[in-house]
């Protein structure tokens, strides 16, 4: 892990910015002491659905006859 100073940090910050992306972490440092890192950061997940929603039992049933004449009017 590099160590880099507040200040290059701040000038080159996209530069630092895309080798984060790129996996690497990099620390950002006050004098000789860390203050903080910057990572990369997984991406977020998102669950794709209904969430807990579960069809009836039944929804694929045919219709019965006098809704499905409604439905093809």
């Amino acid at each position: 892990m590099e160590t880099v100073k507040v200040h290059q940090a701040k000038t080159h910050l996209s530069a630092l910015l895309k080798r984060v992306e790129a996996g690497e972490e990099i620390l950002i440092a006050r004098g000789d002491r860390g203050v903080a890192r910057l990572v990369p950061v997984e991406p977020a997940r998102r669950e794709l659905g209904f969430g807990s929603y579960r069809l009836p039992d039944g929804f694929f049933d045919e219709l019965p006859e006098d809704e499905l004449e409604v439905w093809e009017a």
